[in-house]
């Protein structure tokens, strides 16, 4: 697997700690116009450290933030733990859809509100996601090539996602995925194109 999707390292942590099984995205500003796609249906977890991800988080999470910070890499190094399958996936188009997902995340109310509100469309995506936590943990160096606002990158080399073990059971994916589907009244796992 080459293809990773960036996300801030604490909600890396909650995915890989089975707390949630959602990701919420905007989509960068190098994504253009189009704004964010959900382009591929499986990929790695790409940890960032975004400076303000603490305080975009619920107290909870700003906790264990605190806990993991010191055990993160150097902004040289990224740490690659888990992979990911997308379940299901919705655009949302209100603050109301988006609100009906509280408690399935750690983000703080008001970080949704003004990614949904930010550029030019007023919306965002929603993706429930199946974690696995990759058979060994993988260290590379950060690449010029790996920076920038966007949720896509090609690493530069494979990482090998052959034996990732879930971290959550089947019986517990299937009632995240369930909340998840249900708040959204999904009765597809993916919109119609």
């Amino acid at each position: 697997m080459r293809i990773a999707f960036k996300e801030w390292a604490i909600v890396v942590d909650a995915l890989g700690s089975g707390r949630q099984i959602l990701i919420q995205r905007k989509g960068g500003i190098r994504e253009g116009r189009g704004g964010f796609g959900v382009e591929h249906q499986r990929f790695v977890l790409f940890p960032t450290q975004f400076h303000q991800q603490r305080d975009s988080v619920i107290p909870s999470a700003q906790e264990r933030f605190d806990q993991i910070a010191p055990t993160l890499p150097g902004r040289d190094r990224v740490r690659v733990e888990l992979f990911c399958e997308v379940a299901a996936w919705q655009r949302l188009d209100s603050l109301a859809d988006a609100e009906r997902l509280r408690g399935q995340h750690i983000w703080r109310d008001e970080v949704i509100a003004g990614r949904l509100d930010w550029g030019g469309e007023r919306n965002i995506h929603a993706l429930a996601v199946r974690v696995f936590r990759l058979p060994r943990i993988v260290e590379l160096p950060m690449q010029e090539s790996y920076g920038g606002c966007r949720s896509w990158i090609e690493l530069k080399e494979e990482i090998a996602v052959a034996g990732a073990r879930p971290v959550l059971s089947d019986a517990a994916f299937a009632q995240k995925l369930h909340q998840f589907r249900t708040a959204l009244e999904l009765t597809e796992p993916f919109p119609a194109r």
